[in-house]
């Protein structure tokens, strides 16, 4: 067994997806000003447009530097689906405790966006990560004690490959039956539809363990 554990069968999995929006106000013109310093460093006729810049704006989801956790599906080995919501740092803070508690973290692109994102926002925050995993391994090739799906899927290779993909090949339904993508989040947020946010982010968890079982030869999968 090396350093990490990889041998070993762990107690406790967390399958786990997040749902984010972009920037709040007192920090959008800064957000903007950055991401389009970065587009005119390639190309230096960029003009910025109000289009361009909601487009811009929108982009800072994907970013933990300024866009912000809405909302957190997790589940525990088979237990049923879980939302964590309220404010971020009250997010940040529920999370931790169960990451405490937490010997595998299981989700789909976890190592280069929802982790990475929830530990950035965690120091934004000020919410220290648990004492367990303060400094969580992103120890590349292994999937312990990080089990990311994309990665495992491509064996570590540069292509990426869409949860949803993923589910058409592996013969499972889709996470986006509920008329909602990650690309609309934004939309259903400004409309206060919170629940249908919180409902495809559930099938979204629901569906990278089904994924998990299947990569691993879950025989109960």
């Amino acid at each position: 067994m090396d350093n990490y554990g990889y041998y070993q069968q762990p107690k406790n999995k967390l399958f786990f997806d997040i749902e984010t929006i972009p920037a709040p106000s007192n920090f959008k013109d800064v957000a903007i000003k950055v991401t389009l310093q970065k587009l005119i460093a390639k190309d230096n006729k960029l003009k910025l447009t109000k289009k361009l810049e909601e487009d811009l704006f929108r982009q800072t989801a994907i970013s933990g530097d300024f866009g912000r956790i809405f909302c957190i599906g997790y589940a525990i080995n088979n237990e049923n689906v879980q939302i964590i919501k309220g404010k971020e740092n009250e997010i940040l803070q529920e999370w931790w405790k169960l990451a405490d508690k937490t010997d595998l973290f299981v989700g789909h692109n976890i190592m280069d966006f929802d982790l990475r994102f929830i530990f950035k926002r965690s120091i934004i925050n000020k919410i220290k990560p648990s004492a367990k995993h303060l400094n969580l391994s992103f120890a590349r090739y292994r999937n312990y004690p990080i089990y990311d799906t994309m990665r495992e899927w491509e064996k570590w290779s540069a292509s990426f490959i869409k949860l949803d993909t993923l589910a058409k090949i592996l013969g499972l339904p889709s996470s986006k039956s509920g008329g909602i993508d990650g690309s609309q989040v934004y939309d259903f947020y400004l409309k206060h539809q919170y629940a249908k946010i919180y409902k495809y982010c559930m099938r979204d968890v629901v569906l990278t363990r089904d994924i998990y079982k299947k990569m691993v030869f879950d025989i109960n999968a």
